[in-house]
């Protein structure tokens, strides 16, 4: 009778307990470098809903992606696993044939109570379905995009310079509403649905918005801010950037795409389509954001949000990633969340914070793993942030590696 009444009394507390466990909303974007407002890239972009978002939680302004590619990136920061570790360093790696019983976020998630759902590019190009409970728009057909419109004939802008250049390499606006163009507005829109919902289990729910990846075609609204006329070439550009490389940079740095680009005269009118891109995000992340302010989630979501890596417009004559120079490596990293929502740091992110430390996203996975209260994935090479989180200025006695396509190939950030 005695053990019967000290488990009744001791129910309570462990429902109690499961309702408090945070939901995490997990947002990512493609190919965005520090071109935003609160990072200083560049003057001309306009990203009011990053620079918000960056203002009411931590901005960690030396965060670097663990991979100069998408594929090595996502899948490091998916499963916590550096690409020395795991050995996937390519973009044409197939991450289940190269971690076939690799555990990503959302499953060890879901393995600990939470419901794992999500909508747009989180992976390379695959959805990985038996990680997820639900996947917008069809997660069984393994493919992350809803429809996008694209224009008729291609390419608008850039001429083709020969088989070895990137489809996708083009840009131009677009005779279109948001809602018409679909793609990232699709996402933020289902995203935004399930905010509006308060969820019977903790949430684990992705958002991937897949611009500024190429091709930069957005609604024509998104280009009318940058006028050809008033872009600048790259902050930073020097025609002689590559003088004092030693010769492995200067075979990493110039390439024929950016050549090509050069004697196209379109160089203005990529960074217009990037610049435009990014504006573009940065509304769809607006309307995500809303959702959650205004939904029944907000006093019990942790925010994450990221970028896989940057992005050269010129910068050591190189269009595209694939380098270990801050142009790819950089990346935003922002996380937010209020008192009393995460069980690893009860009191939360204070408004306004930037740490300069040198961070990865790799460690990710054992930052949120630790806030939410849940067990720790044992094969984890990523580092706990939350020191960090609550003091931005905490001494921080580590580096950051950046992986390019082979072992031992990488590029180290330090303070």
């Amino acid at each position: 009778m005695r053990l019967l009444l000290a488990l009744l009394l001791l129910l309570p507390s462990v429902v109690f307990g499961e309702k408090q466990k945070p939901n995490i909303l997990f947002i990512a974007m493609d190919d965005l470098n520090d071109w935003i407002g609160c990072m200083g890239g560049n003057s001309q972009t306009i990203t009011p809903n990053l620079d918000r978002l960056a203002k009411s939680g931590v901005l960690f302004t030396n965060a670097h992606c663990p991979g100069a590619a998408c594929n090595p990136s996502r899948t490091a920061i998916m499963t916590g696993l550096s690409p020395h570790t795991s050995g996937l360093y390519e973009n044409g790696q197939n991450m289940r044939e190269t971690l076939p019983d690799a555990k990503i976020l959302p499953q060890h998630f879901r393995d600990h109570g939470y419901r794992s759902i999500g909508s747009g590019k989180m992976l390379h190009y695959f959805i990985d379905a038996r990680s997820w409970d639900e996947y917008f728009p069809e997660k069984e057909k393994e493919n992350p995009f809803p429809f996008t419109l694209y224009p008729e004939t291609r390419p608008l802008s850039l001429p083709r310079g020969g088989p070895w250049q990137y489809v996708e390499t083009d840009w131009g606006p677009l005779d279109a509403t948001d809602e018409e163009f679909g793609g990232d507005w699709s996402v933020a829109t289902w995203v935004s649905e399930q905010l509006s919902i308060k969820q019977d289990k903790p949430l684990f729910l992705a958002c991937g918005f897949y611009r500024p990846h190429e091709p930069w075609f957005v609604p024509k609204k998104y280009f009318e801010p940058f006028p050809l006329k008033d872009i600048k070439l790259p902050p930073g550009y020097k025609e002689n950037d590559l003088d004092d490389l030693p010769p492995s940079g200067k075979r990493i740095g110039p390439n024929r795409y950016f050549a090509h680009i050069q004697n196209e005269g379109q160089w203005k009118k990529g960074i217009q389509g990037y610049l435009a891109s990014i504006h573009f995000a940065d509304a769809m992340l607006g309307k995500v954001l809303d959702a959650l302010e205004k939904g029944p989630n907000a006093d019990n979501t942790i925010v994450v949000l990221w970028s896989d890596h940057g992005w050269h417009l010129g910068s050591k004559q190189h269009w595209q990633k694939f380098t270990a120079w801050r142009a790819v490596t950089r990346v935003p990293l922002m996380v937010r969340f209020p008192k009393n929502c995460a069980p690893g740091l009860p009191e939360g992110t204070a408004a306004g914070s930037v740490c300069n430390q040198p961070v990865n996203l790799l460690d990710l996975f054992p930052t949120l793993t630790k806030l939410a209260g849940i067990p720790h994935k044992k094969d984890n090479d990523g580092r706990n942030l939350i020191p960090l989180l609550k003091n931005p200025a905490a001494p921080w006695q580590h580096t950051s590696l950046t992986h390019l396509n082979k072992p031992g190939s990488y590029g180290m950030s330090t303070k």
